[in-house]
């Protein structure tokens, strides 16, 4: 699915890689809160890193389709993470689930780790803000 922003990358930079530098969009605009991996019981059911991030990727997804949007409306990601570390040494795992729930649409994004989030057992807190021509 094609995304209706545009997505900028002055031509003199190499291009970005998993993420765009800007997105220009203009529509109804939608701010969700932070995502953490947990399921929509506010029950979690895993305490791997991956296993988190894939449910609040798919949490975004599900409070999109509630204004009648999708992923592709996507136009800012920040991340907050309790460990680099481990979110630098599973990349790959992360593109993959990335890709499966978002797929190749990579709005712009910031990426933060912080000590601790409110929830004790979260690993992975993501915010997004989605424009819906």
């Amino acid at each position: 699915m094609s995304s209706p922003h545009e997505f900028l990358n002055p031509a003199s930079w190499k291009p970005a890689r998993g993420y765009s530098n800007g997105v220009a969009a203009s529509g109804r605009t939608l701010y969700l809160g932070g995502m953490i991996g947990w399921n929509g019981q506010q029950e979690f059911e895993t305490d791997d890193f991956i296993g988190q991030t894939a449910q609040a990727l798919r949490n975004i997804v599900e409070v999109l389709a509630e204004a009648g949007a999708g992923p592709e409306h996507l136009v800012r990601l920040t991340w907050y993470v309790t460990d680099r570390d481990e979110y630098v040494a599973r990349l790959p795992e992360m593109g993959a689930v990335y890709r499966e729930i978002i797929g190749k649409h990579f709005p712009a994004m910031a990426l933060v780790q912080v000590v601790a989030l409110v929830e004790r057992r979260a690993k992975v807190e993501i915010e997004a803000t989605a424009v819906v021509p």
